[in-house]
């Protein structure tokens, strides 16, 4: 795992913008395609709106999402509604060229297994993605693999459902797809990440985030988020 300092949330989005658009042109130049799952938050939009800046091979790019809140269409809690803010309304992206998660069907449990499905329509069988970005929580969790709950001990399935979580049940990617991928991109900011940021670099697999493979992956942290930790500040 290679970790970057940055100055600050804004750098790290824009940095992280230009690492995506790098493996996008790679990965459409020698496979035709780049498939890159999203996860949600404040500074993965300010992410989103920089790359509809950078030079992507735009009708070759398929946006998956890593996790979504079991909640109706148009709710703000979904991530769905700030992704197409921020990317789909800034970059030509073909619209059907983002794939949502399902979370509005009735029964949840065949939609999560018809997900799996389109992944792996895009991205073989079993479905290995180019890039996977993720962040990191307070309490360790990442994608919407959360402490305790049973998704973490999930092996069979690609897509699962965890219990409730902050009030809400999600649809997650689950480990053996997320250490199936080719890329794993970390974003982390905030100085309330800075414990769980030393934890994640040391692989503590007494948190979820700590299970993600290291081989292949990039963290770009801001200087809150390193400020604790010995991690010496890297250039990009």
């Amino acid at each position: 795992m290679k970790i970057l300092a940055l100055l600050n949330a804004e750098e790290s989005a824009r940095q992280a913008a230009r690492f995506i658009a790098a493996e996008a042109r790679t990965a459409v130049g020698a496979r035709g395609r780049f498939v890159m799952a999203v996860s949600g938050g404040k500074t993965p939009w300010k992410m989103l709106r920089a790359l509809a800046d950078e030079e992507i091979p735009w009708p070759g790019v398929h946006v998956v999402q890593v996790d979504e809140r079991i909640a109706p269409a148009g709710d703000p809690d979904r991530n769905l509604a700030h992704l197409r803010e921020s990317l789909l309304n800034h970059a030509p992206l073909p619209p059907d060229q983002i794939h949502p998660m399902p979370v509005e069907e009735m029964d949840i449990e065949a939609a999560a297994r018809s997900y799996a499905r389109t992944l792996q329509q895009l991205a073989g069988a079993p479905p290995v993605l180019d890039l996977v970005h993720l962040g990191l929580g307070p309490d360790g969790h990442t994608a919407s693999l959360v402490p305790g709950d049973p998704v973490l001990e999930v092996t069979d399935h690609d897509v699962a459902l965890t219990g409730v979580y902050q009030k809400r049940r999600r649809m997650t990617l689950t480990y053996p797809l997320l250490n199936r991928s080719r890329r794993i991109l970390w974003l982390v900011t905030g100085a309330e990440k800075a414990g769980m940021l030393r934890r994640l670099q040391d692989a503590d697999v007494s948190i979820p985030a700590g299970r993600i493979r290291q081989e292949q992956a990039l963290v770009l942290a801001d200087l809150d988020a390193v400020a604790t930790t010995q991690i010496k500040e890297e250039k990009p």
